[in-house]
């Protein structure tokens, strides 16, 4: 009995492995690619609103897209 609680327990722990085809890996990959695209298209979209509300603090590269005549340095 010895033996067959070893292979057993050895079983158990070796994963199971699922293999998978390319069109099965490429077709999750577009989703996940458009989750993500999705996602931060969201993300921009709230923070643009935020800004226009004031809500936000701009960092500087959105400062200079949104009001460009705060560098403007031809007084110097």
């Amino acid at each position: 009995m010895g033996a067959e609680e070893e292979q057993r327990k050895q079983e158990n722990e070796q994963p199971t492995t699922n293999p998978i085809t390319e069109s099965q890996f490429l077709a999750w990959k577009r989703q996940k690619d458009a989750d993500t695209s999705a996602k931060k298209a969201e993300a921009a979209r709230k923070r643009a609103e935020d800004i226009a509300a004031g809500t936000v603090q701009m960092n500087g590269r959105e400062l200079f897209l949104h009001e460009p005549w705060v560098f403007d340095n031809s007084q110097y």
